[in-house]
């Protein structure tokens, strides 16, 4: 059986007050601990890509202690059970914790040390096995709606506001941002998706672009190294959505150099559908990203009534096509529509998911 391992180095810090870190050594041996293990429960590999650590800060400060990702892409999804069983004899013999977590196609491992993350090991089934669920899920005829929120990473209370919901939510949080990092992994634990919230260019020049951004022009490695280095901050991403992007999004050469990058690493791409210009969907599709598409902009008008009134065209569409998704912001009156109006779509029968629930 083939699978491919994919290794990138993520240069995040594992330091933090009085906590203590493996060493490196140790780090890089746990490494090819597990490579070796889903060699064995593979069978032979196809591919192995160990990337350098040559991400680094906006401000050019290098960090510390690096955690690794490992990807890999098993043929046959039964080989999970046997590979999870590889990793736990791992972390038991290095005294590593070991937390499991699960969307669409993906299987996550984390191991810890000291309550810092040291490697996580992202499991991938094929194509063909994650397409047989979806025919499954349509045939059920439950109206199925996820809800995403936007621009996190800045409000840490309007970010509790929106973790203490009573329904699971999709929260994409934007790179490089003070609160990055800590709302992402405070979503995780809760038990809410994550995903990146990817900065793209957009055509107005007044729309306030990011400090780094995916922009017209640029080639597959620098794509590469922009998105490895946006992840470093947003641990814990399922899949990713575009922020503003209404130029990048319409540009197939930047699309076409995006998903392989998504792809290896085992994310989905959600188009927010800034543009009806964009081609984002469709090259994802043709390079076999998992993808879906914004249906509804829930508070382009920031007020409790008009927002109501989309979450009902939102929970309409979904009644009608088996699946839809919406997308808002962290904003009060987006909040209180949402406590408010949720519960009463629930009610009608409309299933809450996470946007991994609806990618194909």
């Amino acid at each position: 059986m083939v699978y491919a391992v994919f290794v990138a180095s993520l240069l995040i810090p594992l330091a933090g007050c009085g906590k203590k870190s493996l060493p490196r050594a140790e780090l890089r041996a746990i490494t090819i601990e597990v490579v070796n293990a889903a060699r064995r429960v593979a069978g032979h590999v196809s591919e192995i890509t160990i990337r350098p650590e040559v991400a680094a800060s906006p401000a050019g400060r290098r960090a510390g202690l690096a955690a690794d990702d490992i990807y890999v892409s098993l043929s046959d999804p039964a080989q999970i059970s046997q590979l999870k069983q590889a990793i736990g004899a791992i972390a038991r013999r290095h005294k590593l914790s070991l937390t499991e977590t699960s969307t669409a196609g993906v299987v996550r491992f984390d191991l810890s040390f000291d309550e810092s993350r040291t490697h996580t090991i992202h499991v991938i089934t094929p194509l063909a096995a994650r397409s047989r669920p979806a025919v499954v899920r349509r045939a059920r005829g439950t109206p199925r709606l996820a809800i995403i929120l936007d621009d996190l990473g800045n409000d840490r209370p309007a970010a509790d506001s929106l973790l203490a919901l009573p329904f699971p939510l999709t929260i994409s949080v934007l790179p490089y941002l003070p609160l990055s990092t800590e709302v992402a992994e405070e979503a995780s634990r809760r038990g809410d998706e994550v995903l990146l919230h990817l900065p793209m260019e957009s055509e107005s020049q007044e729309a306030g672009s990011e400090p780094v951004e995916l922009r017209v022009g640029m080639n597959a490695a620098q794509v590469e190294s922009a998105l490895a280095g946006m992840l470093e901050t947003v641990p814990h991403a399922a899949g990713a959505n575009n922020h503003q992007g209404s130029r990048a999004t319409a540009d197939p050469a930047l699309m076409e150099a995006l998903m392989p990058a998504l792809r290896q690493r085992g994310l989905f791409f959600v188009d927010s559908r800034t543009t009806a210009a964009t081609v984002a969907y469709d090259m994802a599709e043709r390079q076999g990203v998992r993808a879906a598409s914004r249906k509804v902009f829930l508070d382009d008008t920031p007020a409790r009534e008009a927002i109501l009134a989309q979450l009902e065209l939102a929970a309409a569409d979904a009644e009608r096509n088996g699946e839809a998704i919406a997308i808002g912001h962290p904003r009060p009156a987006t909040i209180a529509a949402l406590t408010e109006g949720v519960p009463r779509i629930e009610a009608r029968g409309i299933k809450l998911v996470f946007a991994s629930a609806l990618v194909h």
